[in-house]
């Protein structure tokens, strides 16, 4: 697993001094391309690999998959929200944005949004 070699190596006290600007992400990124290499698969074909391995399939349904892939598809998820997550010492953080949405076509209505004579 290239991800907790990654950790391994990064937390190993010798090598700490030398790896503490490498991010996590770099390290897994170059044991994977490191495991392709020794099973015969040349760079482009590692980098896509790691490439497909890293981004999120919006068609997938992540219900089918198991514990360690679901975890590892959230982590993905969670890397990219912090990457555009605006904060607010952002010198383009705007604290309230308002959005006008163009009504161009007709509404559809839904049976759920109907108000009845019921109240809750």
């Amino acid at each position: 697993d290239c991800s907790l070699a990654a950790e391994q190596l990064k937390n190993n006290p010798r090598h700490k001094a030398y790896l503490e600007r490498v991010s996590l992400r770099q390290l897994k990124k170059l044991y994977s391309l490191l495991k392709g290499h020794l099973g015969g698969e040349s760079l482009a074909e590692s980098l896509e690999k790691f490439r497909q391995e890293e981004t999120i399939d919006p068609e997938e349904d992540m219900n089918k998959l198991d514990d360690k892939e679901l975890a590892k598809r959230k982590s993905i998820m969670d890397d990219l929200f912090e990457k555009n997550r605006k904060k607010k010492d952002d010198p383009d953080f705007i604290y309230d944005i308002e959005v006008e949405f163009p009504q161009d076509e007709q509404l559809e209505s839904c049976g759920w949004d109907v108000e009845s004579g019921e109240e809750i």
